[in-house]
């Protein structure tokens, strides 16, 4: 259900503005891609995790969040990350 060490270096090095850019909006959505996507395969087999259902939700709620954020500042990066990461066709 989490994210390696090593999977969450290659998404900073991939989606960073500079090295060992871990704030950026771009790197924060790209980590919390990964671990929703990860959670969604978890439900795949644990239908009845309500637990993980809610943090699921939450951290869900924090991406649309910092997606709104970046649409707001920059039109072009925001265009950019949601391709890369293939959200919102």
């Amino acid at each position: 259900m989490t994210i390696t060490a090593e999977r969450k270096e290659a998404l900073i090095k991939e989606h960073g503005l500079a090295a060992g850019d871990t704030g950026s909006p771009e790197v924060q959505v790209a980590i919390l891609t990964e671990r929703i996507v990860n959670l969604t395969e978890h439900f795949k087999g644990h239908a009845k995790d309500n637990h993980s259902r809610r943090g699921l939700l939450t951290m869900v709620n924090k991406r649309r969040s910092l997606l709104a954020y970046l649409k707001a500042k920059d039109t072009e990066r925001y265009e950019a990350l949601i391709a890369k990461l293939g959200l919102r066709k």
